[in-house]
């Protein structure tokens, strides 16, 4: 399983993790980007490459 972190004091719950990831890790609680699915990421690092404010810490990427 991905070990994914999100800074939330970075995250401006944007929803572009939420909208790129093709495995449905991510969701927007609180307004915060939030991996509720890390057993389903497929390490395609998508998530990484799209965050506008480089909250999100992927182990694979």
């Amino acid at each position: 399983m991905a070990e994914i972190e999100v800074n939330k004091d970075t995250c401006v719950g944007c929803g572009e993790c939420v909208d790129i990831c093709p495995a449905d890790v991510y969701e927007l609680q609180d307004g915060k980007s939030t991996p509720v699915r890390m057993e389903d990421c497929v390490n395609c690092c998508s998530c990484v490459e799209v965050c506008p404010t480089n909250s999100i810490n992927h182990e694979s990427c």
